[in-house]
């Protein structure tokens, strides 16, 4: 890049620079931005005067866990264990479409009460009417309310008007879907000016509505068991009664649930107790009819006198044999005795009529002994005492036969006794266990049906005395503060907005802008290429003329001449400098910028020689009040004989170092002159005579006039128009630089500013307010 005194250094400050100019290119349009700042502010003020005030209402509530407080007698360690709640559950249930819909049907909410105004219409909650509607009500609908002494006048959407009396009220009207109520005491003077709006909305879209509206999240803590429940709505008495309501309603639900739980619990054991009364008394009657079909009364007595009787009956059996031993002893003496010998007496025989017969037996056999001692055996009394003696032995055969006969009886008896006995006996074992069956089944049946009675007691405590579902931490209270709008956020919105519109605007019209407006533009397109100036927009001032002007405008014409001065070569004493002033297409400015660097060299006291080169479009001569045709560089392009000084002319007055040559009568051939050896001739000729030769020449896009004659520039001066040169043009002047075709390139920006010198601070007025000294 070719380095100037007067190019500011991008390399070191191309950041803040470029910051800068943005927020200047912004800034340079900040009543715009101070109008949109104060139209949004306007609007936001606007807004929150008649939009509606939300406000937030919120309730707490803890859900009560039965199962703990029951489960500590049981197990103390229960205190320090978590909750068996399922907070997630719970929320499903409060925000349910049953539960909601039991809300709207208590709090009538499928009914909306409003005050209309002359713009903002406010959510009544208390109205001084009610409105009752069927529930088979599908479509919404609204109606108008205005209520005097007269009547009720209702107006319906399609504005057919129904009138009500007073009368008339709470009864079925034709053509309404509702019946209305006054309130009690109402003071219809207070009303006599206001309408009322209803809207009838279905039960279903209400609760649906209630849901959206609805917002429950679980309280703060791993552990917590509360819940907190938000509604939003621009009354605050129908949020908090809202919230009160769900909770009454979601109590009783809960209340509800186990009071039906203890009522079922009460009908099935009701139904159980007659099942097990029947089969109570069934195995009753059975365990009666087991013991009297087996005689017996008390199993363990029965088992003891049945051994008992077993024990008796084998003593008795034990005793008649030995009877029955005796006996056959005793028989055997009696046979087996030759002679009258003592028969043994007391020998435990145990018949009575036996042993007196044997004493009988003894006393005559003794009564013989001692008979026979003292008579003779012929003797009559021994033969009567022998006979007797015979007899009584025949008697007490007889006798032992009779008792042995019995004693064998009384065995056989005392033996099926026996046998009777063990039989009996050996049976009760069985016995038993069927017994022990029975009334196991009989115990089952009462623990049972105790269990059962202590049960219903149970369940009949808690039917009449039901725990509540929830404890209320906080009833429905609402914030102060409203949600919506919140004045503080829509004023910075606002603000913001009334920023960001202009903004956008300008940044859409900037960055579909592809005109160049300043320096900046040119060093972004071509930084190679150095600007020597920036010339201000002055709308009723395109040149000047005195010597002594002070002017912005003359100011930065000596800026450039000063700039262009850095970048002329050096020559030798008394030839000029050759400056060619030129553009990209018509319009840029190149003439009056030529015009205006001639006369500002000329007021710093050098001979300069303002030439028109353009000869297809001359301009020159608007400057100075002449006609086209006057003498000038064409007429010495035809005829290089002609004096070159009749082809220059006076400049302006009042500086007599300003000359002029005119471009002349338009040719028909301009290339063909420009190319040919005149115009090196006539350069040559005048930069030997004046300081600086300015040469305004022709737009280099359009025609190749310029690049003809392109050599014998000391300078060119590229100008460019602020506001009206395209971007995408300069890329021919950068080609033009980069291929040589033009010599020591340079860039003016002209009418930069759009006349306001605070948007250029170039170092253009150096301070000074005014157009004068």
């Amino acid at each position: 890049m070719k380095d100037s005194p007067f190019s500011l250094d991008f390399e070191e400050n191309n950041t803040s620079f470029n910051l800068k100019a943005i927020l200047f290119k912004y800034l340079r349009h900040w009543y715009w931005f101070l109008l949109g700042v104060i139209l949004s502010i306007a609007l936001a003020f606007v807004y929150l005067r008649y939009s509606p005030i939300v406000y937030s209402s919120s309730a707490k509530i803890k859900i009560v866990d039965d199962s703990k407080e029951m489960n500590i007698a049981m197990n103390p360690s229960s205190l320090f264990g978590g909750s068996k709640i399922n907070l997630d559950n719970e929320l499903e249930v409060l925000k349910s479409y049953r539960l909601l819909s039991q809300v709207v049907e208590a709090l009538d909410l499928d009914v909306s009460y409003y005050e209309v105004g002359d713009v903002k219409t406010s959510e009544l909650w208390k109205a001084p009417f009610s409105i009752r509607k069927p529930d088979s009500l599908e479509v919404s609908r609204v109606f108008l309310i205005q209520i005097s002494t007269k009547g009720i006048r209702i107006t319906d959407e399609k504005e057919k008007v129904i009138t009500v009396s007073i009368a008339q009220q709470n009864e079925p009207i034709a053509n309404l879907p509702f019946t209305i109520e006054l309130a009690k005491d109402i003071n219809f003077d207070l009303y006599k000016e206001t309408v009322f709006k209803i809207v009838l909305t279905s039960k279903r879209e209400a609760t649906m509505q209630l849901m959206s509206s609805l917002g429950i999240s679980p309280g703060a803590g791993k552990y917590s068991e509360i819940l907190v429940m938000n509604v939003t709505g621009t009354s605050p008495e129908k949020n908090e009664t809202i919230l009160n309501e769900i909770i009454n309603k979601f109590n009783n639900d809960g209340i509800l649930d186990r009071q039906l739980v203890f009522k079922r619990t009460l009908d099935f054991i009701d139904e159980r107790f007659v099942y097990l009364s029947t089969e109570l008394d069934s195995i009753e009657v059975g365990k009666q009819d087991f013991k009297q079909s087996n005689d017996l009364s008390y199993i363990e007595a029965d088992a003891g006198m049945t051994l008992q009787n077993k024990s008796i009956t084998e003593n008795e059996l034990a005793n008649l044999q030995t009877q029955i031993s005796i006996s056959k002893l005793l028989k055997e003496t009696v046979q087996n005795q030759a002679d009258y010998s003592l028969l043994p007496a007391e020998i435990g025989v145990d018949n009575g009529s036996l042993n007196v017969l044997v004493n009988d037996f003894n006393k005559l056999t003794l009564e013989r002994d001692k008979l026979v001692l003292s008579v003779g055996e012929n003797h009559p009394t021994l033969q009567a005492i022998n006979a007797q003696l015979a007899r009584g032995k025949v008697n007490i055969l007889k006798t032992v036969n009779v008792y042995q006969a019995q004693l064998r009886t009384s065995l056989n008896q005392l033996t099926q006794e026996r046998n009777r006995a063990g039989s009996l006996f050996s049976k009760l074992p069985e016995k038993e266990k069927m017994l022990r069956s029975i009334e196991r089944q009989q115990s089952i049946k009462e623990n049972l049906f105790l269990l059962l009675l202590q049960k219903r007691e149970e369940a009949a405590i808690n039917l009449a005395v039901t725990a509540p579902s929830v404890k209320v931490v906080d009833y429905g209270i609402t914030n102060g503060n409203p949600i919506s709008p919140k004045r503080t956020l829509i004023y910075a919105f606002a603000m913001v907005l009334g920023l960001l519109i202009p903004f956008a605007f300008f940044y859409t019209k900037f960055l579909l802008d592809t005109k160049i407006h300043d320096r900046t533009d040119l060093e972004k397109i071509n930084p190679e290429i150095p600007i020597v100036a920036e010339i201000p927009f002055l709308k009723d001032k395109k040149s000047f003329t005195d010597v002594s002007d002070r002017s912005i405008l003359a100011e930065s014409f000596r800026i450039l001449s000063t700039n262009v001065n850095y970048l002329l070569p050096k020559k030798e004493q008394g030839v000029g400098q050759v400056i060619y002033v030129t553009s990209t297409i018509k319009g840029e400015g190149k003439s009056l910028t030529a015009f205006n660097l001639s006369l500002a060299y000329a007021s710093i006291n050098k001979k300069v020689l303002l030439v028109g080169a353009d000869l297809r479009n001359p301009q020159l001569h608007n400057y100075f009040d002449v006609s086209k045709n006057v003498a000038g560089l064409v007429d010495y392009l035809h005829d290089p004989k002609i004096d070159i000084n009749d082809c220059i002319h006076q400049g302006f007055g009042k500086n007599p170092n300003h000359k002029i040559c005119f471009s002349g009568p338009i040719p028909p051939n301009a290339p063909e002159l420009l190319s040919g050896p005149n115009f090196e001739k006539f350069i040559n000729e005048v930069s030997m005579q004046f300081d600086y030769v300015i040469v305004d020449t022709a737009p280099t896009i359009l025609v190749t006039d310029t690049l003809l004659i392109a050599n014998y520039a000391d300078i060119t001066l590229f100008v460019t128009r602020a506001n009206f040169t395209e971007k995408e043009i300069l890329a021919f002047s950068k080609d033009l630089y980069k291929n040589h075709k033009m010599k020591n390139m340079a860039y003016v920006v002209n009418e930069v500013g759009l006349g306001k010198a605070k948007d250029y601070n170039y170092g253009y007025g150096y301070g000074y307010s005014s157009d004068k000294d």
